[in-house]
């Protein structure tokens, strides 16, 4: 019996040593990992700051060269809306657009889908019957489509 109590202490010395080892390797690879994000977080943060030095020095180019033939104050204006321009087309292109209708489905254009029916432009009235698309307007008794 004391023999089996001494295989017990060696198996939990055991777990506890292969525990400690494979928290120690976890532990070495989620720094290696990190080490190589921050580097590339690194870099895209000196290409963005890059970029946009870039982006400056071409908005200058093109207010200064406008100055040459408008007023300075003119030559800023289009500056600015142009760049405004150029903003609102990449935020517009970066946002998702509206789910489109897949052929064949429900409501889809393609004439296969059942198609969604046009809504009136004033509610019906009841025991008036509407006019012909002629502009005439059917007697009471007529069943005439």
């Amino acid at each position: 019996m004391q023999r089996l109590e001494h295989l017990e202490h060696l198996d939990k010395h055991l777990v506890d040593e292969l525990a400690q080892v494979a928290r120690e390797t976890v532990r070495e690879e989620l720094r290696e990992q990190a080490r190589g994000q921050r580097r590339k977080a690194a870099l895209y943060a000196g290409s963005g700051a890059a970029a946009l030095y870039a982006g400056a020095a071409v908005a200058l180019a093109v207010g200064l060269a406008l100055a040459l033939v408008l007023p300075g104050w003119a030559a800023a204006l289009i500056t600015a809306v142009i760049l405004g321009a150029l903003a609102y087309a990449l935020r517009s292109a970066a946002r998702p657009s509206a789910p489109r209708p897949v052929p064949g489905q429900a409501g889809a254009p393609d004439g296969r889908g059942a198609p969604v029916p046009p809504v009136p432009s004033t509610p019906p009235t009841a025991g008036v019957v509407p006019p012909r698309p002629d502009g005439s307007r059917p007697a009471e008794t007529d069943h005439r489509p």
